[in-house]
């Protein structure tokens, strides 16, 4: 399998190269593409890419948008980066840290053995995990709360909706309409009713919960009541491609 990893970053000069030397060592012969998307940091990121890139063996391309596009926006970029290059499999990977890449090997297993279509990371199978990696009680809290909802309103049984770590195959993005998706943190949830619609195998894998220096730039009321409404109008239509 052609394999993509999805690095999305903004402000990550100081993690970015840390996230990158921590792929592990024994999967770098798997991956065909790796593509840095700055979404237009103020800080020094898309140079500090560029360096790295300079230096590196690694399959790196580095992008930089003049402009903001948003979480949303910004992965809009790289899957049709993935869909471009004819990979098979892509994984999203955050330029902060918050997900350990020591882990890609787990996300991409699934798909790789035929067992699935997507994998989503989640910090919430094992119970007390996510407290204590440093998941804040609040945050805590509303993914514990949003993810039941969620579960009723779409009929499944996640264990999470809200871990940005996923592994997409290239052909589950071939069957949704992602680009009409928000270009705010709500993609995700879109992403996964788009999914759940268009019935595509979902794995969940066990991930470590890692909260460091990273900004949390999500709005949790606003975030909170836009999935919720995109969870209620995927119950509602009986056209389950909706999105």
């Amino acid at each position: 399998m052609k394999i993509g990893i999805l690095i999305v970053a903004y402000n990550a000069e100081n993690t970015l190269v840390k996230v990158l030397d921590r792929i592990p060592v024994d999967f770098l012969k798997q991956i065909d593409a790796i593509l840095v998307c700055d979404d237009a940091s103020t800080d020094d990121t898309h140079n500090v890419g560029l360096r790295y890139q300079s230096k590196s063996q690694l399959p790196l391309t580095i992008v930089r948008h003049e402009i903001n596009l948003g979480y949303g926006g910004n992965q809009k970029t790289g899957y049709q980066w993935a869909l471009e290059k004819n990979l098979d499999l892509v994984v999203l990977l955050h330029g902060d840290g918050q997900y350990a890449p020591e882990y890609l090997p787990q996300m991409v297993a699934p798909i790789v053995s035929g067992n699935a279509d997507v994998v989503f990371g989640s910090r919430m199978i094992t119970h007390g995990g996510a407290r204590q990696g440093g998941m804040p009680l609040y945050k805590f809290v509303g993914n514990k709360i949003l993810t039941t909802l969620q579960n009723r309103l779409a009929k499944v049984s996640l264990t999470e909706w809200h871990s940005g770590y996923r592994a997409y195959s290239v052909a589950s993005l071939r069957k949704v309409n992602f680009l009409k998706n928000s270009d705010y943190f709500d993609f995700d949830s879109q992403i996964i009713l788009q999914m759940i619609g268009a019935r595509q195998r979902i794995v969940e894998i066990e991930i470590p919960t890692f909260y460091g220096d990273e900004i949390s730039r999500v709005n949790g009321i606003k975030y909170g009541i836009k999935i919720l409404i995109h969870t209620l109008k995927f119950r509602l239509s009986s056209n389950k491609s909706y999105f």
